[in-house]
Order: structure tokens, then C-alpha cells, then sequence
């Protein structure tokens, strides 16, 4: 049979009733799957991509009772007034130095993690450290911030009342803006390491144990064993991670900085997401507070497709 008769009796396979009652058949299996996707895919829709539609209040001077076709229009304005802001140059300082300090203390903290639990071997200790480590993900951020306060108080908390006992002086951690930083980045480690080591725990556990079995043939030690075969297991998904991270660099979470945030390290501790709460959403300000958002989200586009295209030039997968 020649090619051409093969295509013809394929296609006269795919439209005979026998083929289509098998595509239907297959329609019909996939349903389970289907329906698992769904709740996801409405999120995505409903949360994500209808709400794109309002960004244009914020090349408008939008009131909530004329609605978007009512406002008046004023172009770029709203983008001139948040440029030429004097705090501007401080936000965007303080956002990426904050972001800069997530990517290079806390995004690695998660990756060390899963490695050094992938070492032990005793299976119900891996587990129970895993369910003690997950436990801070699930608690609020208000709850996180008061028992920093309960602990690193000036007056009554832990560390200065043992401070004091040894001698030393006590040291104002709360409202000394050299300390914010070093509070925030230690709180998030303690909060979401845990829950972040999942999908790199999941990525070791496809690992196949016979490369450990070779190297170890081979002479390797634990060191090379984890240089050699448990980091390159975890390289795309640590780039592909990273990648997502970069899109998120102006978006540092408005509630945990607004609860460690006060009056005296506000030049430290001020970022975009508590300016646009400060100046937007308390003034009723809605196009001011839509303009910092497309602000950050064309930064974090822009960021992406320069990493995707970096990661692809290095041989990487990239995430498209």
C-alpha cells in the first residue's frame, strides 16, 4: 500500500462511525480528568483573566458611579503622577532590595531542605521532620508576626529579657529599621520553607536509585552523590521556579509587611503593596491603585521572557 493510500484509509477511518464512536468513547473516559481540571480552570478564568478587563480604569480617572464606560479618559496621567512621585525611587528600592533578599536567602532555603531530607534514611523521621516543617505554612501572617513581637519585644519579649539576663543591653529588633529586613526575610524562611520543599521533594523522588547505586560503585562520597546526581535532578525544576519568582519581584505579600511595618522603619519597610493600600485604597483612588498594579505586572513580564529566553540559550526547558 502506498502512502498516499494509507493517509486515505486513515482518514476514512477517522470519519466512519466506527472512528468516531471511538473518539466519543475517548471523550468519555477523559471525563474524570476533565473534571479535576475544572475548579482550576474557572479559578483562572474568573480570578485571573475576566478582572484583565478592568486595567483600563487605570488609564482613566475612574469613579465607581459612572463605571468604565462613564470615567473620563486621561491617558498617561496616572502613570506620570506614580513616576514622578517623590517616594517612587524609595519603593522601587525598597521592593527589589526586599525581592533580592527572597530570591538569594529564601528561595535556595527550600532546595537545601528537600536535599537534606532526601539524605536521611530512616523513613519515619524524614516524615515527622516533614509534618513539623509544613505546620508554619498553614498558620496567618498575623499570627506569625505576633509571636516575632512575643519574642524580639524591646521590653518584654524573650530574646531581650535572656539578653538581659546575660548582661547585654537590649536591642530595639521591632521598631530599629536596621533590623526590619533581616525580620522579614526570617520569617518568611521559617513560614513557607517547609511547603516549598514539596515540589523539590517530589522531583528527587523520580530520581532513579540506580544512579546512586553507580556512583556509590564508582567511589563517590555523600557529597558527590548529591553534586553529581541529586542537584542535576533538580536543575529545570529550580529553573523553571525561578523563573515564576521573577515575575513576581515587585509583589512581596501587602499583609506580612504591613503587620512588621511602623512609623520608624517606614523608610526601609515601605513598598509598593503598602503605598497603593496607603494612597489607593484608602483615598478611593482605584485608577491610582490599577496603574502601580500594571506597573509591577509589566515588570514581572518583562522579567519572565528575559529569563525563559537566558534559560533556553543555556540549553534549559524554560516555562514555554
Amino acid at each position: 500500500m502506498s502512502m498516499g493510500e494509507k493517509e486515505e484509509a486513515v482518514a476514512q477511518t477517522a470519519s466512519s462511525p466506527v472512528g468516531r464512536s471511538g473518539g466519543a468513547a475517548a471523550w468519555f473516559r477523559g471525563i474524570p480528568i476533565y473534571l479535576m481540571i475544572l475548579p482550576g480552570f474557572l479559578f483562572f478564568v474568573i480570578f485571573k483573566y475576566i478582572p484583565m478587563g478592568g486595567l483600563v480604569i487605570a488609564f482613566q480617572e475612574y469613579d465607581p458611579f459612572l463605571g468604565f464606560q462613564g470615567s473620563p479618559w486621561v491617558g498617561l496621567d496616572n502613570f506620570h503622577r506614580l513616576f514622578s512621585d517623590p517616594d517612587f525611587g524609595m519603593l522601587l528600592r525598597n521592593t527589589l532590595f526586599l525581592s533580592g533578599l527572597n530570591l538569594f536567602l529564601f528561595f535556595p532555603a527550600p532546595i537545601l531542605l528537600a536535599v537534606l531530607l532526601n539524605e536521611v534514611s530512616r523513613s519515619w523521621f524524614r516524615k515527622s521532620v516533614q509534618t513539623i516543617i509544613y505546620m508554619p505554612h498553614f498558620l496567618s501572617w498575623v499570627i506569625v508576626v505576633n509571636i516575632t513581637v512575643v519574642l524580639f519585644a524591646t521590653q518584654d519579649g524573650g530574646i531581650n529579657n535572656l539578653l538581659d539576663s546575660l548582661g547585654y543591653h537590649r536591642i530595639e529588633f521591632l521598631t530599629d529599621s536596621h533590623y526590619f529586613r533581616a525580620l522579614y526575610v526570617f520569617q518568611n524562611i521559617w513560614k513557607e520553607s517547609g511547603w516549598s520543599a514539596i515540589i523539590f521533594l517530589a522531583a528527587l523522588a523520580g530520581v532513579n536509585p540506580m544512579l546512586y547505586e553507580a556512583a556509590v560503585i564508582d567511589g563517590a562520597s555523600r557529597w558527590r552523590q548529591v553534586w553529581h546526581v541529586t542537584l542535576p535532578a533538580l536543575k529545570s525544576t529550580i529553573v523553571i521556579l525561578f523563573i515564576l519568582r521573577l515575575g513576581q519581584v515587585l509583589d512581596l505579600g501587602f499583609e506580612h509587611v504591613l503587620l512588621i511595618q511602623n512609623p520608624v522603619n517606614l523608610n526601609v519597610a515601605d513598598v509598593f503593596d503598602t503605598y497603593v493600600y496607603r494612597n489607593g485604597v484608602l483615598q478611593g483612588n482605584f485608577s491610582y491603585s490599577t496603574t502601580v498594579g500594571v506597573f509591577k505586572s509589566a515588570i514581572g513580564l518583562v522579567l519572565i521572557i528575559l529569563a525563559n529566553r537566558l534559560a533556553k540559550a543555556f540549553g534549559q526547558e524554560g516555562v514555554y
